[in-house]
């Protein structure tokens, strides 16, 4: 195996890390106050596991869930 690292600034080596925080940052955290750093936490442990995994449908996974393209592989 081969580490795959590119230059600094080349974004598409963690493209896939860049794309979960947008939308993280686009629909759960914005521009909100906060009023606790466990209040944040809390929230964002909320989206990825009741909302992102299970109804987020991922154009990577064919448009289906994380939840629901698990599901179809196990089976």
């Amino acid at each position: 195996m081969r580490l795959s690292a590119g230059r600094t600034g080349q974004c598409w080596d963690n493209a896939l890390a860049e794309s979960f925080f947008a939308t993280l940052k686009g629909e759960l955290l914005g521009d909100r106050a906060w009023p606790s750093r466990a209040a944040a936490r809390s929230a964002v442990f909320e989206f990825i596991e009741g909302w992102y995994n299970l109804h987020r449908l991922h154009s990577s996974l064919g448009y289906v869930s994380p939840a629901a393209y698990e599901a179809a592989v196990a089976a």
